[in-house]
């Protein structure tokens, strides 16, 4: 009986040997129940990972055009007055010479809006007038103050029966944005022509008159409100 146990005793060694030798032998193992007490406790922690905070993406503040801060000395302007041009296509010097055929000096307004029959879709054209800082001719009344103090913008179309495009109206927005921060010019004072009082005509036509009053005010509203 013990010579078989020998005899087994000798093979589990030759066996342990022979695993040795082929790499087998397991790691030795820490287990922490055999470590110091302190040594667990005095471990300096690992610190944590630095958090990664998304960057906000920088919004694209683009400049406006050079043209529409003209050197000439600035008049107190207080309203913006939108107009319709009441045709199916024209340009700023398509109503320049309108204008001179009817007697008058230049362009009767500021800025014209192109729908791309005569100018690129949403092109914003710069009239003479506000080169040089000189009252409109675009809105008369009793005391004419809309012309003296009052930047007129026209889009080419005819509102009462057409909309306008998308390019003229985002060009109106970021124009009349402009114009409001530069020269102070309340949310409530930018009127279509027929606001004016003492007026008596349908420009700029129902479809703009309505994106004017339930848009474009609006939005000029909530901007000023949240600068």
């Amino acid at each position: 009986m013990f010579a078989g146990l020998s005899v087994r005793r000798g093979l589990m060694l030759l066996l342990f040997v022979s695993a040795g030798s082929l790499g087998c032998v397991a790691r030795p193992r820490t287990v922490i129940a055999d470590l110091p007490l302190e040594s667990i406790l005095d471990a300096p922690a690992r610190p944590a990972a630095p958090r990664r905070i998304a960057k906000k993406p920088v919004r694209d503040k683009a400049a406006f055009p050079q043209s529409w801060t003209p050197e000439a000395l600035p008049r107190p302007w207080r309203w913006i007055v939108i107009h319709h041009s009441a045709s199916e296509s024209g340009s700023a010097a398509t109503f320049d010479e309108w204008h001179r055929a009817r007697g008058w000096d230049e362009l009767g307004y500021h800025f014209v809006i192109t729908n791309g029959r005569g100018g690129d879709d949403g092109s914003v054209e710069v009239g003479g007038r506000w080169t040089k800082q000189k009252w409109g001719a675009h809105c008369k009344t009793p005391d004419n103050r809309y012309n003296d103090f009052g930047v007129g913008i026209c889009l080419v179309g005819d509102f009462r029966k057409g909309q306008p495009t998308v390019a003229q109206l985002a060009s109106l927005r970021r124009l009349t944005g402009f114009l409001a921060d530069r020269y102070g010019i309340d949310p409530g004072s930018v009127i279509g022509h027929r606001d004016a009082p003492g007026t008596a005509t349908a420009c700029p036509g129902e479809k703009l008159s309505r994106h004017i009053r339930d848009r474009l005010r609006p939005w000029l509203t909530k901007r000023a409100a949240a600068k």
